[in-house]
């Protein structure tokens, strides 16, 4: 497993975006999708900034703001799965895979 914690987040959200652009729209999957993308970009966004922190106290708050965003990707996820099953094997592998 690779542990270079910046490049898998980006790869997370690079893998977050594909699948997204393979689910067909609706009014409802638009919103989770915006929220979907939003957080599971976010975590490797806050990663970043925290490798570059300015102090203990900076690098452990954009940390926690990454634990946050991940719990929020995977709500989104689950909220997907749940209403899309079509796509539940792909959701599972996401979430097995980073979160």
């Amino acid at each position: 497993m690779e542990y270079n914690l910046e490049k898998r987040t980006k790869l997370f959200g690079i893998e977050v975006i594909r699948f997204v652009n393979s689910i067909s729209k609706n009014n409802i999957n638009a919103i989770i999708i915006n929220q979907l993308v939003r957080s599971a970009t976010s975590i490797g966004a806050n990663y970043c900034e925290a490798n570059g922190a300015s102090s203990k106290r900076d690098f452990k708050n954009k940390i926690y703001i990454c634990k946050k965003e991940a719990r929020e990707t995977k709500y989104w996820l689950e909220l997907l799965s749940q209403t899309n099953t079509r796509y539940r094997e792909k959701i599972r592998l996401l979430n097995r895979r980073f979160i």
